[in-house]
């Protein structure tokens, strides 16, 4: 499966100037018809090793929620999962990208996937059951929540190392399907192994998972971008290299409205992906077989999306706008219709349309901004991207507990589904500005 296959170079072998802002790294070479679905080789093995790391994700992320809601029985509880997850992105991220611009970026998606590997599956089976309590858990969360915002960043920041400019978009898809199919595996594969041994079993067989995702790392070779001097004091590098990757992007005004619809995309999503499982418990009455089921569904919305946008190459800024805006009114209206929904079977065809809805965002999101950053600062740029978003989703995660929790879950999802309408919006009103304008804000 991991086989590597002989190597097709996606870049101009020409060396890129660090200090020159203007230059994007850009491949030459259009995609061919005779091109593989799976792009070049490097992007095969990466797909792979994602593919793997998303089924880890999904059946981790039930069995830690589904956890922590049996014990406590509380939904706002319940979101510190998610929060604990969210806050190291939101504290370390503009560092990391600095990390990520210098350091080779397949040793970085190593090292995490391991340390992701021993937190959620190595250490809970070093654990007795009896001392396997929430806070525990929280901790192992916290650590496994920097691992991750190591990790993003590195994986988004990589993909124009590895396939031409014209590809960003249907890579970034491929990437995304990856994740609906983690989705749709994951959370069903949890759910049957919390019925049959209970979560603390889930973990501990799921370390396996992380793992055989390293051994596809290990073949790739991505192509490398001269850095700044290191002679320098590090600290004294290292600030320097943060401030310049935070001036650019928010002194640039394509970046900018990609974080605004990014941080209303991300308060709402995730308050509904961490708030699922209540949903599920307390709006349908399901267990946890059932909710695995139908947040598999999820991800089969996400997968079609995904290979939709695998087909689209070279979209203007107005038409991907215009993309966005439709999910947010596809996904807002559906999620407001889980609350008049009682049986299994509507629940799972609109949670399969939310899937569509949520799956827009990112291969168009990632995609512009690959397309706009300089070559040596796509790790900055999009590190600040995700601790920007990832603040907004934690905010949205703790407002929409506090709601479920003090009112109820009808009014947490017409919430939820209000905002993705304000997404909807303020994404057209993006597109009418740059339609007026005349320009591409890339």
């Amino acid at each position: 499966m991991c086989k590597p296959q002989p190597r097709r170079q996606p870049c101009s072998s020409s060396t890129i100037n660090p200090q020159d802002s203007s230059q994007t790294l850009t491949a030459p070479h259009a995609p061919t018809r005779g091109a593989p679905w799976l792009l070049t080789r490097d992007f095969r093995l990466v797909w792979w090793s994602q593919l793997l790391s998303q089924v880890a994700d999904g059946v981790s992320k039930l069995a830690l929620l589904w956890f922590v809601y049996s014990v406590t029985g509380s939904p706002l509880k319940t979101t510190i999962i998610g929060v604990l997850q969210t806050v190291p992105p939101i504290v370390f991220s503009p560092l990391i990208g600095v990390f990520v611009d210098r350091f080779p970026k397949k040793t970085i998606l190593i090292v995490t996937d391991v340390a992701r590997a021993i937190l959620i599956g190595v250490i809970p089976c070093m654990i007795p059951a009896e001392r396997f309590t929430v806070e525990s858990l929280y901790l192992l969360v916290f650590l496994y929540g920097i691992a991750t915002a190591m990790f993003v960043p590195t994986l988004s920041s990589s993909v124009p190392f590895m396939v031409s400019r014209p590809q960003f978009t249907a890579a970034n898809a491929l990437l995304q399907s990856t994740t609906s199919i983690g989705i749709i595996m994951g959370p069903a594969l949890s759910g049957v192994g919390i019925a049959v041994s209970g979560s603390q079993d889930v973990l501990c067989l799921n370390a396996a998972t992380y793992l055989a995702s390293v051994a596809c790392l290990l073949p790739i070779r991505l192509i490398s971008v001269p850095t700044g001097s290191r002679s320098a004091s590090l600290f004294k590098t290292l600030m320097r290299e943060l401030i310049e990757g935070m001036q650019y992007a928010f002194r640039h005004h394509g970046i900018l409205l990609i974080i605004l619809m990014a941080s209303l995309y991300t308060f709402a999503a995730g308050a509904f992906t961490t708030l699922f499982p209540v949903f599920g418990k307390k709006l349908l009455d399901l267990g946890p077989v059932e909710v695995g089921y139908l947040w598999s569904w999820l991800g089969v919305g996400l997968l079609l999306v995904s290979m939709l946008l695998v087909r689209q190459t070279n979209w203007d800024m107005r038409r991907r706008i215009q993309a966005i805006s439709l999910s947010g009114l596809i996904g807002g209206a559906a999620v407001c219709g889980l609350v008049w929904t009682h049986g299994l079977l509507w629940a799972t065809l609109l949670v399969a349309v939310i899937g569509m809805g949520l799956g827009m965002w990112t291969p168009i999101a990632w995609g512009m901004i690959q397309e706009i950053s300089p070559a040596h600062m796509v790790g900055r740029v999009m590190a600040i991207y995700t601790a920007i978003a990832t603040a907004a989703s934690m905010v949205g995660m703790t407002a929409f507990g506090w709601i479920t929790e003090a009112y109820n879950e009808q009014t947490g999802l017409i919430g939820i589904g209000a905002v993705l309408f304000l997404m909807a919006v303020v994404a057209a009103w993006c597109r009418e500005r740059v339609t007026k304008g005349g320009e591409d804000i890339s």
